[in-house]
């Protein structure tokens, strides 16, 4: 049965915090493709296809005109930073896109000024905020956060908001008593307490308008119980954590692989160069340890050692980030992956990924943006852990293991799809067709 849907009326407010090279680069191409001037290749609302029905039936409708979603001439951005340049200026700072490109699309990304942040050193130290708010305390950020979202909706005829973080890598901390419950988070909003971090700021007013909230890094934000019972109980959307873009791709796109065939492994290091914004705050070793959790979850939970420990119990991983400023946003990656076969006999694989960071993080953010519209107007609220497929470190509800092979995660987000518009789930069984042949002799 199709779900009762609200129809994408008006326009759709996408606001990002943290204008830096993910944010601006998808601003652009979003931009860029309205004018006809390119293609939003990599994003799965504009360009990918859903198969419906049974294969005979060959049904493969893209999936923006499957499931009603938000037209991408019908997105206004705004957003927040830590610096004034407007989203040209910062797109520029960012040496993403060509500057002919950018020049395209100059007085539409002129007109994007960000919003002064909530920006907090002892989080992020590699980095001096000069564009930012201030208050007596932290519930004062959080309202004046709420003002600014009330306020965009109003001043661009706004029906929808959605927030998608774009800002960079906190540093590490793990859920403590004013996370446990929202009169906690409240009353440590008020008190300035320090386990309280900027993102979780922006979760909490977002959540109490009952606007989506997503999270592109790998900060708690809305991995708490607090904010998890505010979505609850504002019947608000919430996903995360942290965009899944070059390595760990790779990582979701392989381990599966070995696994299925049942290859055992032995060793697999990871190191990366990246020289952007994010490269400069995870140089600092409490901003890489949040990432680095991210990171090497993923293998043991593709893998779990515990259940095969002859293939993969003495799996060691390695995950290195080193900041290299000559490459900007072109980040590098390489993995040697030592493997075993029939046997036991070693083999290796080498992977160099020579990706451009933010190329591959702003489809994400698109993509997460109108999903998270659409199942607002679903009435889907709490973590929607169908969108694993865009997360490292997928969020799901307390003692549920995170699904990281990328190919089921695809099967659990398309499968959604069809459940929301009423068509039959596909399981991929197929003997229904072998059983008809056998029928009809």
């Amino acid at each position: 049965m199709k779900q009762n849907i609200a129809p994408a009326e008006g326009k759709l407010g996408i606001l990002i915090p943290g204008l830096g090279a993910v944010g601006t680069t998808m601003i652009a191409g979003v931009i860029a493709v309205n004018k006809g001037l390119s293609q939003p290749v990599g994003a799965l609302t504009q360009m990918g296809n859903i198969r419906l029905g049974k294969r005979t039936e060959n049904r493969y409708p893209l999936i923006k005109d499957f499931v009603p979603l938000a037209n991408l001439t019908d997105i206004v951005f705004g957003g927040w930073d830590v610096y004034a340049d407007n989203v040209f200026e910062a797109a520029v700072n960012a040496k993403v896109l060509e500057p002919m490109l950018l020049h395209a699309v100059k007085p539409e990304l002129e007109a994007i000024k960000p919003m002064k942040a909530v920006f907090d050193r002892e989080y992020i130290k590699n980095l001096d905020g000069t564009h930012i708010k201030e208050g007596k305390s932290k519930y004062d950020l959080a309202e004046q956060v709420i003002n600014d979202i009330e306020q965009f909706k109003k001043d661009n005829n706004c029906s929808r908001v959605v927030i998608v973080w774009c800002g960079s890598t906190e540093k590490y901390i793990e859920t403590s008593a004013v996370h446990e419950t929202i009169e906690a988070f409240e009353a440590g909003l008020h008190n300035n307490d320090p386990a309280i971090a900027p993102s979780m700021i922006y979760a909490y007013a977002a959540l109490k308008l009952g606007v989506p909230f997503a999270n592109g890094a790998p900060n708690l934000t809305v991995d708490i119980p607090a904010l998890e019972s505010l979505a609850k109980q504002t019947q608000t959307p919430i996903a995360g954590k942290d965009f899944k873009t070059g390595q760990t791709l790779m990582k979701t796109v392989l381990a599966p692989g070995l696994h299925a065939r049942a290859l055992g492994i032995k060793g697999w290091f990871s190191t990366n160069i990246l020289g952007n914004r994010d490269g400069l705050v995870l140089d600092d070793p409490d901003n890489f340890k949040t990432k680095e959790v991210s990171k090497l979850s993923v293998l043991e939970d593709i893998l779990q050692p515990e259940i095969n420990p002859a293939l993969y119990g003495d799996l060691y991983h390695k995950v290195r980030i080193n900041y290299y400023p000559p490459h900007g946003d072109n980040k590098e990656s390489w993995d040697n992956i030592d493997i075993f076969g029939w046997l036991g006999y070693s083999m290796q694989i080498k992977i160099n990924f020579l990706c451009r960071d933010s190329i591959l993080a702003a489809p994400i953010v698109l993509d997460l943006a109108l999903f998270m519209d659409l199942a607002k107007r679903s009435n889907m609220s709490g973590i929607q852990e169908w969108l694993s497929f865009y997360f490292k470190s997928p969020q799901t509800l307390p003692g549920l293991r995170p699904e990281h092979d990328i190919f089921k995660q695809l099967i659990k987000l398309q499968n959604t799809l069809r459940h929301i518009m009423g068509e039959d789930l596909i399981t991929h069984l197929g003997l229904d067709y072998y059983q008809d042949v056998v029928e009809a002799l």
